[in-house]
């Protein structure tokens, strides 16, 4: 894979300056969330600003919403407006991959710069607390009789539980290309939708539904990880007969044409900022799993996650 980088400085004013490979206390750092305000990307994003800080290896971190077409708006604003640049960093992740997979879009994540993977998190599905369907078992035979009248709600075309839903279509007997499935351009979209009754089932990581799912406004239908969480008294699709496991990994890069020594510190940064309490807090408090990787494994990662998605996308009838 190309390895470009994109980075902003944002100390004090707007003006775009390429920072040396040293960074500390006195760095301001510009972070690219490509989705809206409520969901993963987000919520990771403002987690790492904040350990960042505590770590002392940043005075202070801006960020920078831009939604849509799962991340690529964002992903194109932050390579044409940070060249060179190692002062920023742009949160990233599978829902990324699967995005390009699907739309193939102008500006492509090998021309920015790989920085670290650092987190997994497995996903949930859930419905309406009023819903008439109580249970995955209850939505997929509903989904047997009539596909299109069961509308799935989630990130962006592409993203992970987009990809789940096709596989549980595939895996009860439905064709995955008569999936209904609703994008939204973030979390916060897509739980005001489920809320609201706008969609039958929707799909994102435990720690974007959490809040509604412990004030009993949505009801926990189905895991897609191997396993029980500890915690989450939610059974698991595999539990329930659906052969389904998908994780949804985040991570964060770096911007195009930086230098090495720009990526060896953003690449420090990023793991000091790993090591501290608040970030520890938010890994506990959202059902995270941890999963830090870096450097050349990193660059690994990402390349053997296209394979297996559009190896996956294209089982599920997606691609």
């Amino acid at each position: 894979m190309r390895r470009n980088t994109f980075l902003k400085s944002a100390a004090g004013m707007a003006a775009l300056v390429a920072l040396p490979f040293s960074a500390g206390a006195s760095t301001s750092l510009k972070m690219m969330i490509p989705a809206n305000p409520g969901g993963g990307w987000d919520t990771t994003g403002r987690a790492l600003g904040r350990a960042m800080q505590e770590a002392g290896v940043a005075g202070g971190v801006t960020f920078e919403n831009r939604g849509g077409a799962a991340g690529a708006l964002g992903l194109a604003q932050f390579y044409n407006s940070s060249r060179g640049d190692g002062s920023a960093i742009m949160v990233m992740g599978a829902v990324m991959l699967g995005g390009m997979i699907t739309t193939k879009p102008a500006v492509q994540l090998s021309q920015v710069t790989p920085i670290a993977r650092l987190t997994t998190e497995y996903g949930v599905f859930v419905v309406p607390e009023n819903s008439p369907l109580k249970t995955m078992k209850d939505v997929t035979e509903q989904l047997k009789k009539d596909p299109g009248s069961v509308k799935w709600g989630g990130g962006s075309r592409g993203s992970t539980e987009h990809i789940a839903a096709a596989m549980i279509a595939r895996a009860v007997g439905v064709d995955a290309a008569r999936i209904n499935y609703v994008p939204f351009r973030g979390g916060g979209e897509a739980a005001a939708a489920i809320l609201g009754g706008n969609v039958t089932v929707g799909g994102s990581g435990y720690s974007e539904f959490q809040q509604y799912i412990e004030a009993g406004k949505m009801r926990a239908i189905g895991l897609t990880s191997p396993a029980r969480i500890k915690g989450v008294p939610v059974p698991t699709l595999k539990e329930q007969g659906i052969d389904v496991e998908l994780g949804n990994w985040r991570g964060v890069y770096g911007a195009a044409g930086i230098t090495a020594a720009q990526r060896a510190a953003l690449t420090d940064i990023v793991v000091k900022a790993s090591r501290t309490k608040s970030w520890a807090e938010a890994i506990d408090k959202n059902n995270w799993t941890p999963a830090l990787l870096t450097g050349e494994p990193f660059d690994r990662f990402v390349d053997d996650s296209f394979a297996s998605l559009r190896a996956i996308m294209v089982k599920a009838g997606m691609v």
